[in-house]
């Protein structure tokens, strides 16, 4: 008998483990949608334990355990066949893969690109559907944005405008924000947040009138203050805070909002080390004397060390953002936040719930650890110690 009730225990204890691992893989959230089932599967194991014979517990046990798995798997999607979706950013990374993606789902896909003729642009245009159109768009650039919404319009004046996916970002600078000129604060606004926050008004007439799907890839350097990254996670917030007010906007319409936040994947030329390097130098280049005297050209160069070697961690599978992205264009019920990659689960559990002081350690110990800048390095040698 004792045999038996520790069977079932142990079934519980496997599907407890195994639900704990894909949440830290933010495979799922701990959404009351999840919390409320597994809370009376918890007590059914109690209740059975206590009042019922062995052989009908283990059949309950069994058959909750079922069903709290399969709820926890992802919702079937709607119908996606000539549904019509505008995703920016196509050249490479997420925007590609997504885009080919869902053209193989069978949605009418406009993919924009930064250069038509780019090798993504290409392979897009070669490997995908007829349904398919790319389109060529700059997003720092109002003239290029109103051709694209004005397109858009035309294209989808019968069929209607699904989904929009504001997946093109940018950022060219790896440095503190006192070492980062204004105009890379600005280069990083305009793509990031500007460019997204032009199109997704000029497309929101098209999207109330579907009750359609604004699906946006934000970044974990918007919710917290990765070193180094100053101007990209600044932009990332923004965008991050201007999309939850999206959501909170258009729900009346019947518009669903969702922020895809991913961990580090290989998506093109920035995670080049020679993109890098260039940059770099173009930094050195463009600092005051008086910066560079203070912080020294080794803390640059040791900074964007660090980084390049971080890049070798970059994932190369983009399935798993490519999943949240056509999960937050077709699910009955998108979650309003995603986490595809590995560690974010951990990561934001110590965003939320430790100490800002454990944050900052994982972070620097995570991602990109600075040393002291050449003027406190001085000080700290010239200042005499206490006996």
């Amino acid at each position: 008998m004792e045999l038996g009730w520790a069977c079932s225990s142990s079934l519980w204890l496997c599907l407890l483990c195994c639900l704990l691992h894909r949440l830290l893989r933010c495979d799922l959230l701990l959404t009351p949608a999840l919390l409320l089932p597994v809370g009376l599967a918890v007590l059914l194991q109690a209740v059975s334990h206590s009042f019922l014979p062995l052989p009908l517990s283990a059949a309950l046990t069994g058959t909750a355990c079922w069903l709290l798995w399969g709820g926890a798997a992802r919702s079937k999607r709607i119908p996606a066949a000539g549904k019509a979706v505008l995703i920016t950013g196509c050249d490479s990374g997420f925007g590609k893969e997504a885009a080919s993606y869902l053209d193989s789902l069978g949605l009418k896909v406009y993919a924009s690109v930064l250069d038509i003729n780019s090798p993504g642009a290409q392979e897009l245009r070669r490997n995908c559907s007829s349904q398919l159109t790319l389109l060529e768009m700059d997003l720092t650039k109002s003239e290029a944005i109103q051709k694209t919404v004005h397109f858009i319009k035309t294209q989808t004046s019968r069929t209607g405008l699904w989904g929009l996916v504001n997946n093109a970002g940018f950022n060219d600078t790896i440095a503190n924000a006192d070492l980062t000129p204004l105009r890379n604060f600005r280069a990083c606004m305009e793509v990031n947040f500007f460019g997204a926050l032009e199109l997704t008004k000029g497309l929101l007439p098209l999207l109330r009138a579907s009750q359609g799907r604004i699906v946006t890839v934000s970044s974990p350097a918007g919710n917290m203050p990765f070193p180094c990254l100053a101007a990209y996670g600044t932009s990332k917030a923004a965008l991050s805070l201007l999309m939850d007010t999206f959501r909170c906007e258009l729900a009346p319409w019947g518009v669903k909002v969702s922020v895809i936040f991913p961990g580090y994947f290989k998506t093109g030329s920035t995670c080049n080390p020679e993109y890098w390097k260039e940059k770099k130098h173009q930094l050195l280049a463009a600092l005051p004397p008086h910066l560079l005297e203070e912080y020294g050209e080794e803390y640059i160069e040791e900074i964007n060390k660090q980084f390049v070697a971080f890049m070798k961690m970059a994932v190369e599978d983009l399935r798993s953002v490519v999943n949240s992205i056509a999960d937050g264009l077709l699910s009955p019920q998108p979650l309003v936040k995603y986490y595809p990659g590995r560690g974010l689960g951990l990561m934001y559990f110590i965003h939320h719930y430790l100490p800002h002081t454990a944050r900052d350690f994982f972070l620097r110990a995570f991602f990109i650890n600075p040393k002291l800048p050449k003027a406190l390095q001085l000080k700290q040698r010239n200042t005499p110690h206490a006996k």
